[in-house]
Order: structure tokens, then sequence, then C-alpha cells
């Protein structure tokens, strides 16, 4: 046998090369290819939207004459618009509670590593339907089954929100080191102890994250439930833009705006107090 054969790569090793080869040219190309598929969608987007700058660059006076119909705010609804943000925010916990609830059965039914395939993939998917439901469909459908008030809006949200967080709970389920599992398995441990010293120790910090998240979410969304008749301070802001009672819809604003900013120190204090 000469040097050169007993140099030469044996045909399975050139194979695999050949074919590494491949892959790293294939890589190489997603980022442009990528690239050229988001700019033909804006490209797409843009030349089907209509959109005339000329139009937009006169828009400035009727913006301004619209702002200028707010001004002074009028602050004689001031303690109807505080009673109907206190109801929004009711609507808001109440949902998100309701949510947390049917999110950690959903969660667990829609982990990998916890469910076999049969189980988790249907959960999946009826959560990705739910997600896939605008809201203010589902509102209009609760409050069609219960009527007017808080209760319809605080349906909708613990519905809506569900098929979220149940989602982000499932996740942070599977993102779980095994190790902690399979060691308090071997040791005998029950399905809710592996839960309790296994997993949530790991989990608890994204959970809390999302569960935070999402109650901000529910807030804001809660703001334009009331368009519907599902209760809250979005009641209001639909009459007073229907009359033309602009200078009270100011006073909405401007307490909707405080409110938003509150809760939002909140979260952000109490995310920092579970560091």
């Amino acid at each position: 046998m000469s040097a050169q054969d007993s140099l030469a790569i044996p045909p399975p090793a050139k194979a695999i090369a050949a074919r590494r080869d491949r892959d790293e040219r294939s890589r190489s190309y997603a980022p442009f290819l990528l690239s050229l598929a988001l700019a033909a969608l804006i490209v797409w987007s843009w030349s089907g939207s209509d959109i005339e700058l000329d139009r937009l660059a006169s828009s400035g006076g009727r913006i301004a004459d619209f702002l200028a119909r707010m001004l002074p705010p009028d602050l004689s609804v001031l303690p109807v618009v505080l009673e109907s943000s206190a109801e929004t925010l009711r609507i808001a916990v109440l949902g998100t509670l309701g949510c947390v609830l049917l999110s950690i059965v959903f969660g667990l039914l829609a982990a990998e590593t916890l469910m076999p395939r049969w189980l988790h993939l249907p959960v999946q998917w009826c959560l990705a339907t739910i997600r896939g439901i605008p809201l203010i469909l589902v509102a209009m459908l609760m409050v069609g089954a219960v009527g007017l008030g808080p209760l319809p809006g605080i349906l909708a949200i613990a519905f809506h929100a569900t098929g979220m967080l149940a989602k982000f709970y499932a996740e942070a389920i599977d993102g779980i080191d095994r190790a902690p599992m399979e060691a308090l398995d071997s040791a005998g441990a029950t399905f809710l102890q592996k839960l309790r010293f296994g997993a949530w120790p790991q989990m608890a910090p994204d959970i809390v994250r999302d569960t935070l998240f999402r109650f901000e979410m529910n807030l804001r969304e809660s703001l334009i439930l009331g368009i519907v008749g599902a209760g809250g301070i979005g009641f209001y802001i639909q009459v007073y833009v229907r009359t033309f009672q602009y200078q009270k819809v100011a006073t909405l604003t401007l307490v909707v705006v405080t409110f938003v900013i509150l809760i939002e120190l909140a979260n952000s204090l109490i995310r920092r107090m579970l560091r």
C-alpha cells in the first residue's frame, strides 16, 4: 500500500465531509433568503395598502383641530371615570385569576415533557384556536350569553387570555432541567412532589413574569371591552366619542394613561421584590 493510499480519506468520511459542506452552504444562504422574503413582504404590503404620503403630510392640521376640541378636559365626569376605572381594574384582576387557574390545568396538559403526544398535541391545537379568536368577538358572545355588565368582560378575559398564558406555562415546564425530576422519581416521589420540589423552583421566575405580563395585557384589553357592553371605562369612551363630547374624552384619556403607568410601576416593583 502506497503512502498516498494510506492517507486517503475513507469513503464514509468523504460523504460526511461533503454533507457538512452542503449544510454549511445552506446555512450561509439562509439569512440572505430570509432578508429577501422579508423585503418582498414589505413591498407587497406597501403596494397594496393605498399609502399616500401627501395625505399623511396634510393630516397634521386635522389632528391639531381634533386635539384642540379636547381642551380643556371636562373634570365634571371625574367621579364617573374613577368608578368605571375601578370596574375596569376588577375585570382585569378577576379575568387574570380565571385565566391563571385555567392555564395551570391546560399548561400541564400541553407540556410535551409531562404528557404523551396523543394528549399534548390536541391541547396545544385547542390553545392555538383560542388565541386565534378576536377578544371583541369573545366579549360579544359573552354579552349575548350573560347580559351587560362586568361579568361578560371577566369571562371574555379569562377565556381569551388562557390561550396565551397556558402556552407560556407549558413552555416553562418543558424548559426545566430533567435531572432533579429524575432524582425525585428514583427516590419514589409522587407526581405532585416532583412538580413542587423539582419543577416549580426552576420555572417559578418564568411563571411570575408571564403572569404579570398577561395581567398588563388584560388591563389594556379590558379598557376597550366596554365598547361592546362588557363593562368598564370603555363604555364611557364610546358614549362620549359618539356624542362628540371630546373634553370628557380627554378626562378619560388622562385617567387611563395615569392608570396604566401606576400599574406598570406596581408590576416593576413586584418583579424587583421577587428577584
